[in-house]
């Protein structure tokens, strides 16, 4: 089930070109923007910098959600889990990360791949929620 590797996040300023114009996804438009001011990417992905870290994915027991092996996922310990959130959980001695679903008769972790059952956590499990996934980085 260990389908996470937990790395820490080195708090280091970052700054990027920025192209200030938006991107069409859509029917191209002509170019009208032009770099201009610089981004920080700590500042666009990271709200609360001493609750986040990063883990890069291993397996595909998420791949419907758009969660692949090799990306990596920040994962905010400062936002409260919900239902149908997605979260980095620390069950029986084993990371994963799965979708919270809040049951009347409990909390399941759900996989987003038809292959992989959903997991009941009962009180025999030694279980915690980590940290809500916030963000996604995936190489193309």
């Amino acid at each position: 089930m260990n389908d996470i590797e937990i790395n820490e996040i080195e708090q280091q300023s970052i700054s990027l070109q920025f192209f200030d114009s938006h991107i069409q996804a859509g029917f191209p438009s002509p170019a009208q923007g032009s770099f201009g001011d610089t981004i920080d990417l700590n500042d666009e992905l990271i709200t609360n910098p001493e609750a986040t870290f990063c883990a890069r994915v291993i397996g595909n027991s998420m791949i419907d959600s758009g969660i692949n092996e090799g990306d990596l996922l920040l994962i905010d310990r400062s936002i409260s889990p919900h239902d149908g959130c997605i979260a980095v959980c620390y069950i029986d001695g084993e990371f994963t990360v799965k979708r919270v679903s809040i049951r009347t008769d409990g909390i399941y972790l759900v996989p987003a791949n038809k292959r992989f059952p959903e997991l009941h956590v009962n009180g025999d499990n030694n279980f915690q929620i980590w940290g809500v996934v916030s963000h996604i980085i995936k190489k193309l």
